[in-house]
Formats: structure tokens, C-alpha cells, sequence
């Protein structure tokens, strides 16, 4: 496929003939449809959706594509989003003093397996600023302490429009944010290490230890002001045994919370995921 496309993701109460609804409304304006996915929750009663389509045709300048697509999404109570596959997102990487997360996010992206930017890493210590030197990153030393943390926040979403970041990635970042900088900024993606809802907080893999289980896990997931419950997008498992020790647990579970943070990543910016309530549809 060559040109730039379209999607929107939508989500609204769940009648006849939102599909035909949508796609006359792309085919109208001389779209072609390349992928469309779908899902109904009937709990909730939701209809979501997720399509895409080349815009090499299409008749609509794509300041005015919104605009003509809310006429039919406000009667039908649909909340959507619309993005561009040409415009580039602009990441921040959050750490602390684990490298594992952010080298295998560099190294994906130098590789060119993510269609990004990476301009920024923050860390609230200063034992990773070689490798942000070393991959031509700008790295800002901002240290969190319970007294000075909303100052410390203020000056980091300072840096977020200053350097116009679209996704924040918590890459073993090892605080906490506020509710109030989540509200400010709710472009969040955090990496967790276990098999959430299990064992959140601190220490899940000695929790994991001391209960004897028999598969470990990771999660990513999009951050809300409860922690380590916001909605999910990435999870996978590794079996551990009886002979495992912690630190066994721990060298394990590194190796999945690369591959799960960086496929949430791929998904996010692929606009593959569609949040409703605290829940997420990851279309293919």
C-alpha cells in the first residue's frame, strides 16, 4: 500500500445500520476502505469500530473530515477520533534507573519498527543520561520527592509542550503521577510487572515468590489516577517453577515487560486501540 490513510475509531450505543452509516459516508466522499473491524459489547450495549482508508481520492481536505463526520456521529451519540498515518507522533520516554524497557524501545525504533519520534527521555535520576547521549536523545534530570512533586510535575509537563509530545511512556519509571498531571496530560502508557489485576504495587514478583505461582506475567496499560489499574492493552505470561528464585522471577519477567511494553506501543500508534470506560477493544 503506498499514500497516507485515514482512521477513525468509534464508539457509540450499539442499531441498525452504523456499519452501512460509516462506510457510505467514506464511499460518498470517494475513500477506499483498506481495513474495518468491529466489535459490539452487549453488557454495555456499545458498538465500537475501527476503519481505515486511503485518501489518495478522497474529496474531503482533512480539516474538514471531522467536521462532516460529526453531522452523522452527533444523532447517532458516537464518540470518535480521526488520525493520519502520515503524521508523525512525538514520544517521551520516562525512566528511573532499570535500562532494560527503554534500550529495546530505541533499538525498535532505530530499527524502524515504530513510525515515531523520540526527542525526549525524563528520569528522575541520572544513571541512564549515557544512553540517551549515546542515541542522540535529550534527557532531562527532574528528581521527585513527596515535598517538591507538583513543582517537579509542573516542570515536566513543561517539557512535554515544549518539546509538543503526543505519548508519555513510563519505561520503569518508578513514581507515582498525580491525578492532577493525569488529568493535564492523559496520554499515558506504563509498563507493569505482572500479570495485572495480580499483584499490583510494589514488589510483584517477590508477592509472586512468597504465593508460589506457576506463570508469571506483564502488562501495559493506559495510567489512571488508580494505580496500576488503568485500561489494558498488552499482557503475556512466562511459566516459572518451584526452583525459581526472585531473582529468576525478575530476570524472567524483564525479558516479557520488553516485548509487552513495546507491542503496546506498536499498537497505540497504530491506532489499533479504542478505550471505552475502563476497558479497551485492540483491534487486528
Amino acid at each position: 500500500m503506498t499514500g497516507s490513510t485515514a482512521t477513525l475509531l468509534i464508539s457509540c450505543p450499539d442499531q441498525r445500520g452504523l456499519v452501512a452509516k460509516f462506510a457510505n459516508f467514506i464511499d460518498f466522499n470517494g475513500g477506499n476502505i483498506i481495513h474495518a473491524d468491529q466489535h459490539t459489547d452487549f453488557a454495555t450495549g456499545l458498538f465500537l469500530t475501527r476503519i481505515e482508508w486511503q485518501l489518495d481520492d478522497f474529496n474531503l481536505p482533512r480539516e474538514l473530515i471531522a467536521p462532516a463526520f460529526n453531522a452523522i456521529a452527533k444523532p447517532l451519540k458516537a464518540n470518535f477520533s480521526l488520525h493520519f498515518s502520515d503524521k508523525t507522533p512525538r514520544l517521551a520516554i520516562w525512566v528511573s534507573r532499570q535500562d532494560h524497557c527503554l534500550f529495546d524501545l530505541v533499538w525498535r525504533h532505530k530499527a524502524k519498527e515504530f513510525f515515531a519520534e523520540i526527542p525526549l527521555i525524563i528520569s528522575n535520576h541520572t544513571d541512564l543520561k549515557d544512553v540517551a547521549a549515546q542515541f542522540g536523545i535529550d534527557y532531562h534530570y527532574i528528581p521527585v520527592t513527596k515535598d517538591n512533586k507538583a513543582e517537579q510535575e509542573a516542570k515536566q509537563l513543561e517539557l512535554l509542550h515544549q518539546y509538543n509530545i503526543d505519548l508519555v511512556i513510563l519505561a520503569k519509571y518508578m513514581q507515582v503521577l498525580s491525578p492532577e498531571f493525569i488529568h493535564q496530560f492523559p496520554q499515558v502508557i506504563n509498563i507493569h510487572h505482572s500479570f495485572l489485576p495480580a499483584f499490583a504495587g510494589a514488589k510483584p514478583y517477590h508477592q509472586a515468590h512468597e504465593r508460589g505461582v506457576k506463570t508469571i506475567g506483564a502488562t501495559a496499560h493506559y495510567v489512571t489516577p488508580e494505580l496500576d489499574a488503568g485500561p489494558i492493552i498488552e499482557q503475556d505470561v512466562v511459566r516459572v517453577s518451584h526452583r525459581d528464585s526472585v531473582a529468576d522471577l525478575i530476570r524472567k519477567g524483564k525479558d516479557l515487560e520488553r516485548v509487552v511494553l513495546a507491542r503496546a506501543v506498536r499498537l497505540h500508534l497504530r491506532h489499533q486501540v479504542l478505550v471505552y470506560g475502563n476497558r479497551t477493544v485492540v483491534f487486528a
